[in-house]
C-alpha cells in the first residue's frame, strides 16, 4: 500500500541527527509525580527500537498548563530509559544554548528527551494555527538548523496543528513514525480500500462523537451496515420513536445535554439510511441489581438499560463474523458490572473470531480486548480523539504537512550519510 508521505524506511536516518515527535502524555500522581501508566512511553520504545542507528533528539509533552498534572519531562526520560534497556537523557531546555551544545555533542546512538514543548509559549498559543505559521515559529527556526531529518510517531496528536507536530516538515525531510505508519495503514485499509460487506459497531456514552462517525461512514459509502448499541443503541431506539423510559431518559438528558440535536440527527440518519442502522431489538435491564430481560415492544422500561440481550448479541454476532471489514468503537453496556458485561463481551468476542479485517479503538474498548486477551484483532489503535477525528473525515494536519515534505523534498535530493 503506497503512502503519500516518507515512513522511516524511506529516508537515510543513519548516523543522522533526527528529530522524533512522540507522545509520551501518561496519567500522572500530582502529589508525587509518578508515572501511573508506562503505555505511550513502552509504544515509542518500540518505535525507537526500529530505528536504524542515529543521534535521536526527542520531543514531546506532558498535559496542558493549568492542569495538575502539567510536569516536566525528567521522570519520562528515566522511564523510557528503562523501556528501551538504555539511557536516555533528559536535557532541560528546548532550543536554548544547553540544548544546542547537547545535541553538537551527540554520539551515534545516543538519545535525548527535550523539555516539555508546551512549557514554551509558541507551542500552546499557536495551537490549530495555519501549518505556514507553525513553520515561521522560532522553535522550528533554531532546531531544524541542527538536525537532518523529522519524524513524528504522536499520531495521538495527528489532528491537531503545533509547531512541534507539523513546523519542521517545510524546513528538513520529515516521516511518519513506525506507529504512527501502523496506525495510518490500518486506517487507510478500512476507510479507503474496504473489503465487503463493511460494518461499524458503535456504542458507549460518547454519542455526539459515534453520531458524527456514523454520519461520515455511511454517506460516504464506507460501510454497509452501523450497529448501534450503548446509550449510542438507545438514542436510535428514542429516535424511531420509542419511549426509553423515565429512567433512561433523565439520564440521557443528564449526561448529554445537546441530546435534542443528536435525537434529530439519529432520526434524519435512520430516514437517509433505510435498513443499514440497526439498533437493539432486546435489553437488559438494571431491576434493583437484577438483570432482567425487556424488548422494544415492551418499552418504556421502569428500570435503566445496562446491556444488550440474547437475540440482538446473536443477531449483531453474526452480522460481525461474517463482515470483512469492521470498525469498532465503544461497549454494549456497562460492562465494569459483571451482570451486564455479556453483551460487550460477546461482541467482541465476535469480533476476534471474524474472518475481517478490524480496527478498533477507545479507552474502555481496549480496556475489554486487553481484559478478554484477544488476540485476533486486526489493528487496536492508540488514538482517542485523533481516531474520531480520522474516522469523521476531518483534515489531519500531521499527514498534510508529512504530504507537503514529501512534495518539497524528493528522494533523489535527500542527502546521504557523508
Amino acid at each position: 500500500m503506497l503512502l503519500p508521505f516518507y515512513t522511516t524506511k524511506d529516508l537515510p536516518l543513519e548516523d543522522r541527527t533526527v528529530l522524533m515527535r512522540v507522545d509520551m502524555n501518561s496519567p500522572i500522581n500530582p502529589d508525587t509525580g509518578e508515572i501511573l501508566s508506562m503505555k505511550r512511553i513502552e509504544e515509542h520504545a518500540r518505535s525507537i527500537k526500529k530505528l536504524p542507528a542515529c543521534k535521536l533528539v526527542l520531543l514531546a509533552h506532558q498535559s496542558r498548563p493549568g492542569k495538575k498534572d502539567f510536569t516536566g519531562l525528567s521522570a519520562h526520560a528515566k522511564a523510557l530509559s528503562k523501556a528501551l534497556d538504555r539511557e536516555v537523557t533528559f536535557i532541560d531546555g528546548l532550543f536554548n544554548a544547553q540544548v544546542l551544545e547537547a545535541i553538537a555533542k551527540m554520539k551515534k546512538g545516543d538519545v535525548i528527551l527535550l523539555e516539555n514543548t508546551r512549557f514554551f509559549a509558541e507551542d500552546v498559543d499557536l495551537d490549530d494555527s495555519p501549518i505556514e505559521t507553525q513553520e515561521r515559529t522560532h522553535i522550528v527556526k533554531v532546531l531544524s538548523k541542527v538536525c537532518d531529518f523529522f519524524v513524528n510517531d504522536a499520531f495521538s496528536a495527528v489532528h491537531r496543528s503545533q509547531p512541534t507536530l507539523v513546523g519542521f516538515c517545510g524546513s528538513i525531510p520529515s516521516c511518519a513514525g513506525p506507529s504512527m505508519e501502523n496506525e495510518l495503514r490500518a486506517l487507510v485499509r478500512v476507510m479507503e480500500e474496504p473489503a465487503r460487506p463493511s460494518v461499524a459497531l458503535l456504542g458507549g456514552l460518547k454519542v455526539d462523537d459515534s453520531i458524527k462517525v456514523g454520519e461520515h461512514l455511511l454517506n460516504s459509502g464506507i460501510i454497509d451496515k452501523l450497529l448501534t448499541v450503548g446509550v449510542v443503541g438507545s438514542m436510535f431506539q428514542w429516535a424511531a420513536g420509542y419511549d426509553l423510559g423515565i429512567p433512561n431518559v433523565n439520564f440521557i438528558r443528564s449526561e448529554i445535554p445537546e441530546c435534542d440535536v443528536l435525537l434529530e440527527k439519529c432520526r434524519k440518519m435512520l430516514e437517509q439510511h433505510p435498513g443499514k442502522v440497526l439498533y437493539p431489538e432486546d435489553m437488559a435491564i438494571n431491576k434493583n441489581g437484577e438483570r432482567v430481560r425487556t424488548t422494544l415492544d415492551k418499552l418504556p422500561a421502569a428500570y435503566p438499560i445496562h446491556d444488550i440481550e440474547l437475540e440482538t448479541i446473536a443477531k449483531f454476532s453474526n452480522i460481525l463474523k461474517e463482515a470483512m471489514t469492521i470498525i469498532a468503537n465503544g461497549p454494549a453496556g456497562v460492562f465494569e458490572k459483571p451482570e451486564f458485561s455479556e453483551g460487550t463481551f460477546e461482541l467482541f468476542r465476535a469480533i476476534n473470531d471474524s474472518k475481517g479485517y478490524s480496527v478498533m479503538g477507545g479507552g474502555e474498548t481496549n480496556q475489554v480486548i486487553k481484559q478478554l486477551k484477544l488476540t485476533n484483532i486486526g489493528h487496536v489503535s492508540t488514538g482517542g480523539g485523533a481516531l474520531i477525528s480520522y474516522l469523521t473525515g476531518q483534515e489531519m494536519p500531521v499527514i498534510t504537512a508529512l504530504k507537503r515534505s514529501k512534495e518539497k523534498f524528493p528522494l533523489n535530493e535527500v542527502s546521504q550519510p557523508q
